[in-house]
């Protein structure tokens, strides 16, 4: 057995050196890829996008590592995508794949025997075949149906054996087939969204105000004739950093905050006998229930406020909501 290598044998400077030329031979091998961009490519793209199947992904080792996460993409992008294990395909897993689905097939050498084995099942099956591969001329491009090249002029290990550039390539050129399948398909924000419900901008976009609002007896309300001190009470035991003042139909009249009680007390107000319809803010921000939470952070940063009050079309308020309810949400 070869012996570990000494760390005296370690060299800052060689690390780095190995680690920039590691940089510029896979931004090189990616960079090459735009000269590849042709009616393949654009053949490809429009082959998924007709489609009335899913896309089947496959590659052994290094590539399939490749092919799991181009799956992934695709699948979150709009395309519905998964990976199959080409070994695993020829002992059953073959059933899964139908006459309407595309068969995406990675393999830098274009030999992997795992993928060239099941070619003439796939063949019979009716499937389409899209080969990613680094050499042009192998089994498994000349097999395709349609081939893209993802071949590099080396790979960045400085052995130019471990897949390292190539399979950088080969990731790169998978993202852009799903960049180009997102746009052709019209996938928007909202679409990332849903597929995508347990992410933050998951939440920030399916997150409604009604879903992280106060309502009922957690919204300290209170009428505008009502003493000062009825809305310190109101507006300590309620938590909120605010106390809506509303009229008999529960309409929004004004708003007062715990700050607007300190600044009171800081500038020496006679505050005895005060009602406080005179202490409010009168026309207070408002927002409606069905509005993006987002939305709720968006009018509380313009107005540099911490509260907002939450009224339905007919104008009466049904909750309100701070600051910190949305960061509980992680809306924020």
């Amino acid at each position: 057995m070869k012996p570990r290598p000494s760390s005296t044998n370690f060299s800052a400077q060689r690390a780095q050196q190995l680690g920039k030329q590691t940089l510029d031979i896979e931004a090189a091998a990616i960079s090459a890829l735009k000269a590849r961009i042709n009616d393949d490519f654009s053949r490809a793209v429009e082959c998924i996008l007709t489609s009335r199947g899913r896309v089947i992904v496959s590659g052994m080792g290094k590539s399939g590592h490749v092919a799991r996460k181009i799956a992934a993409t695709l699948a979150s992008t709009g395309t519905p995508a998964y990976f199959v294990h080409p070994a695993e395909a020829s002992h059953g897993d073959l059933g899964m794949i139908t006459r309407d689905d595309v068969f995406l097939a990675l393999s830098n050498s274009g030999e992997s025997d795992e993928l060239l084995n099941i070619l003439p099942s796939l063949k019979r099956q009716g499937a389409t075949l899209i080969a990613l591969t680094g050499v042009p001329t192998s089994t498994l491009a000349r097999e395709a149906d349609i081939h893209l090249d993802a071949g590099v002029a080396q790979e960045a290990c400085p052995l130019n054996l471990a897949p390292t550039a190539s399979t950088t390539a080969a990731l790169a050129l998978g993202d852009a087939l799903a960049v180009a399948l997102l746009d052709a398909r019209g996938f928007g924000a909202e679409d990332f969204a849903r597929s995508h419900p347990g992410g933050s901008l998951g939440r920030r976009l399916l997150t409604h105000v009604r879903d992280v609002m106060r309502a009922g007896d957690a919204v300290p309300v209170i009428h505008a004739a009502a003493p000062l001190s009825e809305a310190i009470v109101s507006l300590s035991a309620g938590g909120l950093g605010f106390v809506a003042i509303v009229d008999a139909d529960m309409r929004p009249q004004g708003i007062f905050t715990d700050g607007d009680l300190r600044r009171a007390f800081a500038r020496g107000l006679e505050l005895n006998g005060k009602r406080i319809g005179e202490l409010m803010h009168p026309q207070p921000a408002s927002i409606h229930p069905d509005r993006l939470a987002v939305e709720a952070v968006e009018i509380m940063e313009q107005k540099r406020i911490n509260g907002l009050l939450v009224c339905a079309d007919d104008g009466r308020l049904c909750g309100a909501l701070n600051m910190h309810d949305l960061f509980a949400a992680k809306v924020i």
